[in-house]
């Protein structure tokens, strides 16, 4: 079965994009969280945000049955 990106509902900060990553590639959602903090610290913040707004945008809620598209 394909997996699907989406944001996620358990492991949300702000809008769940980090916690959907870590989902998608079965990874800490801390490691995007840091290697994301990182990127916008290195790149002058504007370009981190405009990312993160961007990935907010572009990747869907999770429908309510998750657990069993994840899975």
């Amino acid at each position: 079965m394909k997996k699907k990106l989406y944001r996620s509902k358990e492991n949300k900060v702000i809008a769940g994009v980090m916690g959907g990553l870590g989902e998608y590639f079965d990874v800490d959602p801390v490691l995007f969280r840091v290697a994301y903090l990182c990127f916008s610290i290195f790149s002058a913040v504007f370009p981190g945000i405009l990312a993160y707004l961007l990935m907010c945008l572009v990747m869907p809620k999770a429908p309510a049955s998750a657990e069993s598209v994840i899975s």
